[in-house]
């Protein structure tokens, strides 16, 4: 694995050491239970799967330059040492299950429904995902590759809930912009389960989208949350605030939203356990 130490590698790994599989995490940061990138040749040169998270978070820092080079190179960078190292490999691994992100469609405000077959989109994020997906694709001719699209994920101890929930503690929450908008969320346990379905599952090839089944707008998130936290729900977030303090592109990423389907994992049979807001919130 690369990007295990993340918030939704961390809660794989833990996942599959509860069912009995041994992880090898590539960390920029070695230490107990992880290898250096150093190592990787070896980790994959019989390893019977590989997932690669390994990505600097999008949201964390306002979009300069410098920071767009680091979200590109810390994803397809890595993604291209990753294949080749699949290449190489005496023994290769069955499949390699290598992250992605909705980001892919790119932003738009319609209700139109968003499946794995739609075009990409012409934005920065757009643009990097593609490349993020193209970087993995040449390991496809010696093994499976799945892409998990990931969306809005929501948990404990990390992610966009993390910040979400932060002013309805203090009484001052609400939507984001318009509220209009969409947010196709998934809860960290759907989310690893859909990872592990992803590596277990000969059906899953290629993009695959990792949202629940009931996107919501912004509204309704905020309205469930302060529902769920007991807390008000009033204060709306303005838009040119937002743009103010993250930049344009970072903002423009938060204002807009796709309602995504999640075709693939249903058609191969996958069921999500926590497909409802309200109840995703309240265990959380």
């Amino acid at each position: 694995m690369t990007g295990g130490t993340g918030f939704i590698g961390g809660a794989l790994v833990a996942a599959l050491a509860a069912r009995g599989d041994e992880a090898t995490v590539v960390s920029r940061t070695p230490g107990v239970g992880r290898i250096g990138w150093d190592g990787l040749d070896a980790a994959i040169d019989g390893a019977d799967a590989v997932v690669n998270l390994a990505g600097e978070p999008i949201a964390d820092a306002r979009w300069t330059s410098a920071r767009l080079a680091l979200l590109r190179s810390s994803r397809v960078d890595a993604t291209t040492r990753v294949a080749s190292a699949i290449a190489r490999a005496v023994c290769k691994p069955r499949v390699l299950v290598s992250g992605s992100a909705i980001g892919f469609y790119g932003t738009h405000t319609d209700d139109a429904v968003v499946a794995e077959g739609a075009p990409p989109g012409d934005d920065a994020l757009a643009r990097l995902t593609v490349a993020w997906e193209e970087a993995a694709r040449p390991a496809a001719s010696v093994t499976r590759v799945a892409y998990p699209r990931i969306g809005v994920v929501l948990g404990r101890g990390g992610g966009a809930l993390q910040k979400l929930a932060l002013p309805f503690r203090w009484f001052v929450g609400g939507p984001v912009g318009t509220g209009a908008q969409w947010v196709s969320w998934v809860h960290l346990h759907d989310m690893v389960r859909a990872l592990l379905f992803a590596v277990d599952t000969e059906a899953i090839v290629g993009p695959f989208n990792v949202t629940g089944p009931h996107p919501v707008t912004m509204n309704e998130l905020a309205r469930t949350l302060g529902a769920v936290m007991r807390r008000p729900s009033a204060l709306r977030v303005p838009g040119f605030a937002l743009r103010l303090a993250l930049g344009d592109g970072l903002a423009q990423v938060l204002l807009t939203g796709r309602r995504i389907a999640p075709r693939a994992l249903v058609d191969a049979g996958f069921a999500f356990e926590l497909p409802d807001i309200g109840r995703a919130l309240a265990a959380i």
